[in-house]
């Protein structure tokens, strides 16, 4: 296919997906903060079986919000849904993950330095990571497990931290964050098809019917909703972390990914108490400390000083180089991609070394470019375009 054709389906896809995922992770942050914001009703409230209330200003007006303990005594005649924000989050992701990673698999996803897999395998691995994360999840969540939020909570993160290590062992280090963010994703999504809505059709049956709802239906959506909400900031992070290579090309980028979703589900947390009315800024102050200090640890050493003696390498075998492994994808005129990829051109000397940095950052230091490595650069190669830059990345 016509690879701007595939560039236009993925702008139009990513597009979609941001604003559903913008819509349903902002109606989970609300929700979350409605609930834990809810004061106690006056007596005529709880007579009709009010549970908590609460007044809010916004947009030149005032709102009254209640929540019931249960359900109101009759079905108003409209009842607001929160479910196609999940749906079609997932769904334009699935949708993007298949134009860019399978579509593209032998581009995105497969790296042939890990192993050597058909365009079928590395699909069919990519959705059973995705579903068969799923089934576990649903699986650990009909066990006495699910009743101790840490312990559950561990056991999670050690699953996405072993999913992290072995699919970055089959596929191209992005590919691999991506498809931890995909399981997570689709087991939020799983979450609101497969136990809140469920639970919610249940609550509004009993009250269509004029029976007792029971409590156990709104435990179980709660239950669903709190991991969602915990899981949104790790989500976010995985969503554009393909910009940023130093995570996910490092060496250990399976454990910089479990520290990250450690790290920001924690800080999560504050949000969460803050809204119950709980301060603690600690929480926050440590999570921030946590992240800087791991971006200190990830950080690449400084190019090691060149002894006098080391011959200098030229621009002449510096730019063969470049016009072999870089200038299909960075020029006026690519041949692999529609467009000079990130804008980044390198089919002129002076362009050489206006973007040495950035060749330095993703072609030395996490060996995130050439793109999967399609065009074949050695160890020898970029060792030699590191001494050159070392040098002064001289182009005369």
């Amino acid at each position: 296919m016509d690879a701007y054709i595939i560039d236009s389906m993925n702008l139009i896809v990513r597009f979609l997906h941001v604003i559903t995922g913008v819509a349903w992770i902002g109606a989970s942050f609300y929700f979350v903060w409605l609930d834990n914001n809810l004061e106690n009703p006056p007596q005529w409230k709880k007579d009709k079986g009010i549970g908590g209330d609460l007044w809010a200003i916004h947009g030149g007006g005032f709102y009254e919000v209640a929540k019931y303990k249960l359900a109101p005594e009759k079905m108003p005649e409209t009842l607001h849904w929160f479910k196609w924000e999940a749906y079609t989050t997932w769904l334009t992701g699935i949708l993007l993950m298949s134009i860019m990673f399978y579509l593209g698999a032998d581009t995105y996803l497969i790296d042939t330095s890990k192993a050597d897999i058909s365009q079928g395998t590395a699909i069919a691995i990519g959705l059973t990571s995705l579903f068969g994360s799923f089934v576990l999840y649903e699986l650990l969540c009909r066990t006495p497990l699910a009743n101790y939020g840490l312990t559950f909570g561990i056991i999670c993160l050690v699953y996405i931290t072993a999913m992290a290590y072995g699919l970055s062992l089959i596929f191209s280090d992005r590919g691999a964050y991506m498809h931890v963010g995909a399981l997570i994703g689709t087991v939020m999504a799983g979450n609101v098809f497969n136990a809140i809505m469920p639970a919610q059709r249940a609550l509004v049956a009993a009250v269509t019917e004029g029976s007792a709802p029971d409590p156990k239906f709104g435990a179980k959506a709660k239950f669903r909703s709190t991991h969602n909400t915990y899981a949104t900031l790790p989500l976010i992070f995985i969503m554009i972390s393909n910009h940023y290579p130093m995570t996910y090309g490092h060496q250990y980028g399976w454990l910089i990914l479990a520290a990250i979703c450690t790290i920001t589900a924690f800080a999560r947390h504050y949000f969460i108490l803050k809204h119950r009315g709980i301060q603690k800024p600690s929480i926050i102050v440590f999570s921030a400390a946590l992240f800087i200090a791991l971006l200190v640890v990830i950080a690449p050493k400084p190019p090691a000083a060149v002894d006098a003696g080391t011959p200098k390498v030229s621009f002449a075998s510096v730019n063969t180089i470049i016009e072999q492994r870089c200038v299909a994808c960075h020029s006026d005129a690519p041949t692999l991609m529609p467009t000079a990829q990130g804008g980044v051109k390198l089919d002129q000397p002076a362009l050489i070394k206006k973007w040495a940095p950035r060749i330095q950052a993703r072609a030395i230091n996490t060996h995130d470019m050439p793109l999967g490595n399609m065009t074949q650069m050695t160890d020898e190669e970029r060792a030699s375009l590191a001494t050159w830059i070392s040098q002064g990345a001289n182009i005369d």
